[in-house]
């Protein structure tokens, strides 16, 4: 049985009943019927299905939020702009997704040469609760436009989304079994990778269970796409424009309560502007208004589970115990973590090379571009960084050695449907969005007339 419970008042949710392995196998064996007739559909037919995907989310946009916030304590102003991207989403795709799959001519010594784009059949999702409709939709629509139909192993505990995710597909009228949530823990993902209906697998969510579910996938050749924690580094230079930077990084670190792979967690000042950024940075902090998630104004909510609020306070204490400084915040009750600032954190400390998956950021000073450079890239994480100076193309120069898998210059690291998005390292391999990301799970097809 999975339980569903609100991490703000700590009561049950629902109750959902995991299903049997009998009820996998027939799942599993709907899902590739559905994909034998949806991989003949043309774009036009899937981008229609998608257009009322993308206009009943908008429509059920206030319940969905409710949900979301329930389950994992988004302040709800958040979990309405969460739905907002999966519409935007949908909208990209369905006006895209041809172009972004259209054959490829190439000249060569034959009469004609082509590469084309095929679909592969079933795929698994196995996605995390920080963002319980993004994530998944940023998996599923993609794939439903290539051709592709998709199972889900969400979250146990955003499991109520995950739900009406499913719903909503089929109330969209896309085919039963295009896609479809397996209410199933962790324990049963190894057995769905190995069965040979599916072909791939696609997961956000941490190193460990990245490396489980690759090893797993390795075993029987399937291809995965792994999208891993971050440190993202938010590097300001004595040239930033000052107020536009601290709102920017206030943002790139405390949206969604920190709970997210593409946060800033870690703070770089140049000396010349430490004293006066921190100043007007703290500010803003403490101006944040922590609540109930369900109230307009709440900016700060609660994490979604106690002991994950109890390992970022595990990291935040060892690193002060290694010199770190509590500049602010640095209280936790239950499932909710105050606002937190460390200053003089050096990058031997905890909260520096380890991820901080919640409301606290590392303050670190530099003194030249260099070494500011150095410190980016001393992190075994590579998903993103951000640099703030008003020398554009110094920062482009900067940016080149950077091995991350996204830099912004002056704007938080964040995701967009026409860019790719992944990382380096133990961020994770493989594309997400844009035509990289519907091109990871296809047959790309060399065809050869002579």
């Amino acid at each position: 049985m999975i339980t569903t419970i609100n991490p703000y008042h700590g009561k049950e949710l629902h109750h959902y009943q995991e299903l049997t392995k009998k009820e996998i196998k027939a799942k599993l064996e709907i899902a590739q019927q559905a994909f034998d007739d949806w991989k003949a559909t043309s774009f036009e037919q899937r981008a229609n299905y998608l257009y009322r995907v993308g206009t009943l989310l908008r429509i059920h946009k206030e319940s969905y939020a409710k949900m979301m916030t329930a389950e994992m304590g988004k302040p709800i102003s958040q979990s309405r702009g969460e739905l907002e991207k999966c519409a935007w989403l949908c909208d990209h795709y369905a006006e895209n997704a041809s172009d972004y799959l259209s054959k490829e001519h190439i000249k060569t010594e034959y009469f004609k040469s082509y590469v084309c784009y095929e679909p592969i059949g079933v795929v698994l999702a196995i996605m995390p609760w920080n963002y319980p409709f993004w994530q998944v939709f940023r998996f599923i629509v993609p794939a439903l436009m290539a051709g592709n139909v998709g199972v889900l192993k969400h979250s146990s505990s955003v499991m109520g989304c995950a739900e009406l995710i499913q719903d909503l597909f089929l109330e969209a009228g896309v085919p039963q079994g295009c896609f479809q949530n397996f209410i199933v823990g962790s324990g049963a993902v190894e057995a769905i990778i190995e069965n040979d209906i599916i072909k791939a697998v696609s997961l956000t969510g941490s190193m460990n269970a990245g490396a489980a579910v690759a090893a797993a996938a390795g075993k029987q050749i399937k291809k995965t796409v792994l999208e891993l924690g971050g440190t993202n580094a938010l590097v300001v230079f004595k040239d930033a424009t000052i107020d536009k930077t601290v709102e920017e990084c206030v943002a790139a670190r405390f949206q969604n309560t920190g709970q997210s792979c593409i946060a800033g967690k870690r703070l770089l000042l140049q000396e010349e502007i430490a004293e006066e950024f921190l100043d007007k940075f703290t500010q803003k902090v403490k101006a944040l208004v922590s609540g109930d998630p369900l109230k307009e104004d709440t900016y700060i909510g609660v994490m979604a589970r106690e002991d994950l609020a109890e390992e970022l306070e595990a990291l935040m204490n060892d690193s002060i115990e290694k010199g770190a400084v509590l500049h602010y915040g640095g209280t936790r009750h239950k499932t909710y973590f105050a606002p937190t600032i460390l200053t003089n954190v050096t990058a031997d400390m905890p909260v520096f090379k380890k991820e901080t998956f919640g409301p606290l950021i590392a303050v670190t000073t530099f003194k030249t571009p260099q070494e500011a450079i150095n410190l980016v890239n001393n992190s075994k994480f590579g998903l993103g960084a951000s640099l703030f100076s008003t020398d554009l193309k110094r920062m482009e120069e900067l940016a080149v050695q950077i091995k991350d898998g996204a830099v912004f210059i002056n704007h938080k690291v964040a995701s967009h449907p026409a860019l790719p998005f992944g990382g380096t390292g133990i961020s994770g391999y493989g594309r997400e969005l844009a035509h990289y990301g519907i091109r990871e799970f296809v047959n790309i097809k060399t065809v050869v007339i002579a």
